[in-house]
């Protein structure tokens, strides 16, 4: 995968949009309790997912299409070559 495609999305509190959390205690990952530095908020790290999951679709929405058009430019560059010596077939 290519590091243009990597993406850090800051999940933002839903009560105070701030975008520091401390960690509290521990569970099995998506237990983890985080709570908002700024309004002190204390929030599981799955219902933090999920209210922030408007941006994190965002995001994913924004990588795919640079994938599709990396992959379209990629497979024509492709075509270009494997079909260089003929006069029959054009890649435009």
């Amino acid at each position: 995968m290519k590091n243009a495609y990597v993406r850090n999305v800051a999940l933002i509190c839903p009560t105070c949009g701030g975008d520091q959390f401390s960690f509290v205690s521990s569970g099995d990952g998506a237990r983890d309790l985080q709570s908002c530095s700024g309004c002190g908020r204390e929030i599981t790290r799955a219902e933090l997912i999920r209210e922030n999951s408007e941006n994190i679709d965002e995001h994913m929405k924004e990588v795919a299409s640079e994938v599709k058009a990396d992959a379209a430019n990629m497979l024509k560059k492709q075509l270009a070559v494997a079909f260089k010596g003929s006069k029959f077939i054009k890649i435009k």
